[in-house]
C-alpha cells in the first residue's frame, strides 16, 4: 500500500496538470480593437484629372497657289502677328502670268483705242449721209466688243496679280504656330496645310474623360484649375463643350473647359489638373483600414454593444476616397464598427475598445 501511494499521487497530479492546459487552450484573450460610430455625414466627392491647355480656334494654313518652297520665316512656337509672312513660293510662275496678263491689257487698250476711233468717224460720216447705217453699226459693234475685251484682260490681270500674292502664305490673325508641315525647296500643293495657327484670346483646358464620371452627380460650372508644373498658378474655368462621340480607342469622352481670365504662365501645352466637385450629400464613410471582405463582397466588423462581440457584416460600396470608403448600404448611423485591428478577428469573438474616435 505504501508502494501504491506515490504512483497514484503522481497519476493524480497528471490529470489535473492535463485539466488546466485544456482551459487555457479554451481561453482565448480578448482582441483590442479601435471602433467608432458610424454617422451620416455631408460629404463632397470630387475628382481630378490632367488635361492640356488649348487654343479655343486654331487653324490649319496653308497656300492657295501649288509651287517650291522658297523661303520659310517661322517655326513652331513662334508668335506672330496678324497680316506677317510666314513663307514664300518661287514666284517666277506666278510672275510670268502677271507680265502675259499686262501685255494682253495693254493690247486690248490699243484696240479700244482704234476701235473708238473709227466708231467716231463714223458717228460724223453718218450724220453728214456720208456712210451708211451699216457701217455705222459694224463700228458701234467693233468698239463694244473691244470694251468687253479689255474689262477680260483686266480681270485677268488681276486674278494673276492675286495668284502671285498668293505665294505669300500670311496669317491670317494673331496667334502661335502650333505645327509645321514644310521645308525650304519642298514643292506643296494647294490647300495642302503648312502650319497650325493657334489663336490668340480664350484658352481651353481639353480633358479626356471616362464616360463612368458624367453618371455622376458632378457640376460643370466651377472647375478647378492649377498647372501641374506650379500648383500655385490656379485659374477657375466651366465646361463648355462635351462630344457627342466617345473615343473608340480610349473610350473616353472630349470635354473643353473654358479657362476664365487665364493666368499668362498657363500657356498653351501646358499641362493642367482640373478638379470637378459633387453637391453635398449625406453619406456614412469609414476608413479604408476598417473593410473587410465576406467570400467576394466587402463587409466591415460591426460591434454588438451588449456582448461586446463582432460580427461581420456585407456592405455596398458608393465610392472609394483617399483614406475612406463611401457606405451606400449595409450600415445604419449610430452602429459601431472596427476600424483598425479587425484583420485576425472571428465571428462573436470579444473586443475590447482602446479608444473611440467617434
Amino acid at each position: 500500500m505504501r508502494l501504491c501511494t506515490p504512483l497514484a499521487v503522481m497519476v493524480l497530479a497528471a490529470g489535473l496538470s492535463g485539466c488546466d492546459d485544456r482551459t487555457a487552450k479554451n481561453t482565448k484573450p480578448v482582441a483590442f480593437v479601435r471602433t467608432e460610430i458610424v454617422q451620416l455625414r455631408d460629404r463632397q466627392a470630387s475628382v481630378t484629372l490632367t488635361g492640356e491647355v488649348q487654343a479655343r480656334f486654331s487653324a490649319d494654313l496653308s497656300f492657295r497657289v501649288t509651287g517650291r518652297v522658297l523661303e520659310r520665316f517661322v517655326d513652331v512656337g513662334t508668335h506672330v502677328n496678324a497680316g506677317d509672312v510666314l513663307a514664300r513660293l518661287d514666284p517666277t510662275e506666278q510672275q510670268a502670268d502677271v507680265d502675259a496678263a499686262t501685255a494682253a491689257v495693254a493690247a486690248t487698250e490699243s484696240q479700244l483705242h482704234v476701235a473708238q476711233a473709227n466708231f467716231d468717224r463714223q458717228k460724223a460720216l453718218l450724220a453728214n449721209r456720208f456712210t451708211t447705217q451699216v457701217a455705222f453699226d459694224q463700228a458701234q459693234e467693233a468698239l463694244r466688243s473691244a470694251e468687253s475685251t479689255l474689262e477680260t484682260s483686266k480681270a485677268q490681270l488681276g486674278t494673276a496679280q492675286d495668284a502671285l500674292s498668293y505665294t505669300e502664305l500670311r496669317a491670317g490673325a494673331s496667334g502661335v504656330i502650333t505645327k509645321r508641315s514644310l521645308e525650304v525647296g519642298q514643292v506643296v500643293q494647294a490647300a495642302q496645310p503648312v502650319f497650325t495657327l493657334a489663336q490668340d484670346g480664350d484658352r481651353d483646358a481639353v480633358f479626356d474623360v471616362y464616360e463612368s464620371l458624367f453618371f455622376g452627380d458632378y457640376s460643370g460650372d466651377a472647375i478647378s484649375l492649377a498647372l501641374v508644373s506650379d500648383p500655385s498658378v490656379t485659374a477657375i474655368g466651366h465646361v463648355r463643350e462635351v462630344s457627342p462621340a466617345i473615343d473608340p480607342k480610349s473610350s473616353t469622352v472630349r470635354v473643353k473647359v473654358a479657362i476664365q481670365n487665364p493666368p499668362a504662365a498657363m500657356m498653351l501645352g501646358s499641362a493642367v489638373a482640373g478638379t470637378a466637385r459633387a453637391k453635398p450629400a449625406p453619406h456614412i464613410a469609414v476608413p479604408w483600414t476598417a473593410l473587410m471582405s465576406a467570400g467576394s463582397k466587402p463587409a466591415v466588423w460591426v460591434v454588438n454593444p451588449a456582448a461586446k462581440t463582432v460580427s461581420l457584416k456585407t456592405i455596398e460600396i458608393g465610392t472609394y476616397e483617399a483614406g475612406a470608403v463611401v457606405v451606400k448600404a449595409g450600415l445604419e448611423p449610430g452602429e459601431r464598427v472596427v476600424v483598425d485591428g479587425g484583420k485576425l478577428l472571428s465571428s462573436g469573438e470579444k473586443v475590447a475598445d482602446q479608444g473611440d474616435a467617434s
